[in-house]
């Protein structure tokens, strides 16, 4: 995925993770459908090794579209999971982080002591996705920053853009760069602005920037759903932004599939067209989820 490929179609799956067969048969639906990439949820130790059922069972079928753990509170769970997907979603408000989230004042000793402490939680994982050949998105959810976060940068687009960051940083501190990443909310502006501010701040600070994955929380379902949805995504495809889309209906979710493809017709291919107006060269780097990472640009030879 990533630039010049085409942008690929994602879903996530409802049944309970430990449902096997349940969770297979949905898997199936959602790729009969035309699903690229399917979802699951693994919020513990026991649906992180369920994974490898569900996907033993989807192999032997014929089905091989990536599997993707859907990763929150637990890294041990997505320490299990990437070593049975192709992908592993992680929220970087809440990876290493309490629950509950508390304001307080961070000085710059205390805020770089905590990213110290990410780093070595976070660590063990790029570990054993390198060692698996795994990607990872960085999928930062406007509604569960964390607390240093919170204090330093409030709730702002740049709030979610650093809270990625934090991460991307450290992935790339490891030479990890399998790595697609998302900006969600609920609320569209704050979303728009998100995604831009972060291609803007990955070429300031990188000089390139990674996959983009895009999705809308609390979407509805109905006609509601659905023009929600579209004008979310289109805003952003229409600025070249977007590699992965997943439009989220409160329907079984075999159902989304042909919204995000009818919002893809205009879009077979990913067109870049950042910074608005006329944009430097642009170095992209691919993540794949048959564990290829490759680039466009001269910034990947120069490593």
């Amino acid at each position: 995925m990533g630039y010049p490929h085409p942008i690929r179609v994602q879903t996530m799956t409802t049944r309970d993770t430990l449902d096997v067969e349940a969770t297979v048969a949905e898997c199936i639906r959602c790729a009969d459908a035309g699903a690229e990439l399917i979802r699951i949820t693994a919020p513990s130790k026991k649906e992180a090794e369920a994974l490898a059922e569900i996907r033993s069972r989807l192999r032997e079928k014929g089905y091989r579209q990536p599997l993707v753990a859907d990763i929150h509170f637990t890294p041990h769970a997505a320490e299990i999971a990437a070593r049975f997907v192709e992908k592993v979603r992680i929220n970087p408000g809440n990876y290493a982080d309490k629950k509950k989230f508390e304001f307080r004042e961070y000085s710059d000793q205390d805020y770089a002591s905590e990213i110290s402490r990410i780093a070595d939680r976070f660590i063990p994982l790029i570990k054993i996705c390198q060692a698996y050949g795994t990607a990872m998105r960085i999928g930062t959810n406007h509604g569960s920053l964390s607390d240093r976060i919170m204090s330093r940068y409030g709730d702002t687009p740049m709030g979610m853009v650093e809270s990625a960051l934090e991460f991307l940083r450290i992935a790339r501190s490891e030479n990890y760069h399998q790595i697609v990443l998302s900006m969600k909310s609920s609320n569209p502006l704050v979303m728009v602005e998100a995604y831009r501010l972060l291609v803007d701040r990955m070429m300031e600070e990188f000089g390139e920037t990674y996959p983009l994955h895009l999705g809308v929380t609390e979407a509805d379902d109905g006609v509601e759903g659905r023009i929600k949805s579209t004008l979310r995504i289109g805003s952003l495809l229409e600025q070249g932004i977007g590699d992965t889309i997943r439009v989220s209906l409160t329907e079984d979710c075999e159902k989304a599939i042909p919204v995000c493809r009818d919002s893809l017709r205009h879009y077979p291919f990913y067109r870049p067209s950042l910074p608005w107006g006329n944009p430097p060269a642009r170095t992209s780097f691919l993540a794949s989820c048959c564990g290829r990472v490759e680039s466009t640009g001269p910034a990947r030879e120069r490593m």
